[in-house]
């Protein structure tokens, strides 16, 4: 599939799926001609590197915790590393449903005094 497909498919930019690789994050083969040829999987791939972008994870520790999936193994460091990162994003989940529950508030509050 070549990098114009795999953007629109996976909703992100050439210029972000060239910056994933250049991370190490994607490793496209090239065609005769040098053009970028991914797998079908790469789709999946980017939006699982989105997701975790957006639950705070640099493209280094991207980088560093993708022999896990790859391969479905961690050493004790990688676990380490993903325990880490979940105890992370759960606090982070924790802040945002705290943060929700006040604007809930608020908006009821404010829906009680037009009524």
């Amino acid at each position: 599939m070549r990098i114009g497909d795999v953007a629109r498919r996976s909703g992100v930019s050439v210029r972000a799926l060239r910056y994933y690789e250049e991370q190490g994050l994607l490793s496209p083969t090239r065609s005769p001609g040098g053009q970028r040829e991914y797998a079908e999987d790469a789709v999946d791939r980017v939006r699982f590197f989105q997701q975790l972008y957006a639950a705070g994870l640099p493209s280094r520790r991207i980088a560093e915790l993708l022999p896990c999936v790859d391969t479905g193994t961690t050493t004790a460091e990688q676990r380490a590393m993903l325990d880490a990162e979940r105890d992370r994003i759960r606090k982070q989940i924790d802040e945002y449903t705290a943060a929700l529950a006040r604007l809930d508030e608020i908006v009821v509050a404010a829906a009680d005094r037009r009524v």
